[in-house]
């Protein structure tokens, strides 16, 4: 089983981005779980999401308390308390303009680190700040959790079709787009 946490804000889309994965891996024939976590119900507070991925059905349901990914969707939110849980060698995937090695020296992290500037391809692309696909685009090119066709199946049927095909354009260039070392 796979279980990846993801870190915003209320408003920033974690729990769609959340549910959008796992809908995917149920296309392919997998079992998934989405889960949000949040607190005060207000835009702008921060707000975690879960998506666990597995072959076999899925017995656990609760929030993920030591995931093998951790996804950055606000870097305003990025701290120690981000690593908490990640599994040694498990990949963090943070939505920034710094390289990976930056990140990894500023935060003093020793997992790979990815970046991607999903700030910039969701302004460029949607116009407004809707930074969870892109950030999905980019863990989707990492860890090849489901496929890109899968992806977007998932997102028609979350979204109007316009809306399904602008997000998958921000998919597919933060997949292009994703540094790591």
């Amino acid at each position: 089983m796979i279980e990846i946490r993801w870190h915003g804000r209320g408003g920033q889309g974690v729990v769609t981005v959340s549910r959008i994965l796992a809908i995917a891996a149920i296309l392919e024939g997998k079992y998934a779980q989405a889960i949000p976590q949040f607190g005060p119900e207000r835009r702008g507070a921060p707000v975690l999401g879960y998506t666990r991925i597995s072959d076999e059905p899925i017995d656990v349901h609760c929030g993920v308390y030591t995931c093998d990914a951790v996804v950055v969707i606000d870097p305003t939110v990025m701290g120690k308390h981000v690593l908490e849980g990640l599994k040694e060698g498990g990949p963090i995937f943070i939505n920034t303009k710094r390289t990976p090695d930056e990140v990894k020296g500023r935060y003093s992290i020793k997992n790979p680190v990815y970046t991607v500037d999903a700030t910039k391809i969701a302004l460029d692309i949607f116009r407004k700040p809707y930074f969870n696909t892109p950030m999905l685009g980019a863990l989707v090119r990492v860890l090849k959790l489901v496929k890109l066709e899968s992806l977007e199946k998932a997102l028609m049927l979350r979204f109007p079709e316009k809306i399904a095909k602008l997000n998958m354009e921000a998919i597919k260039r933060a997949y292009e787009e994703v540094k790591g070392v």
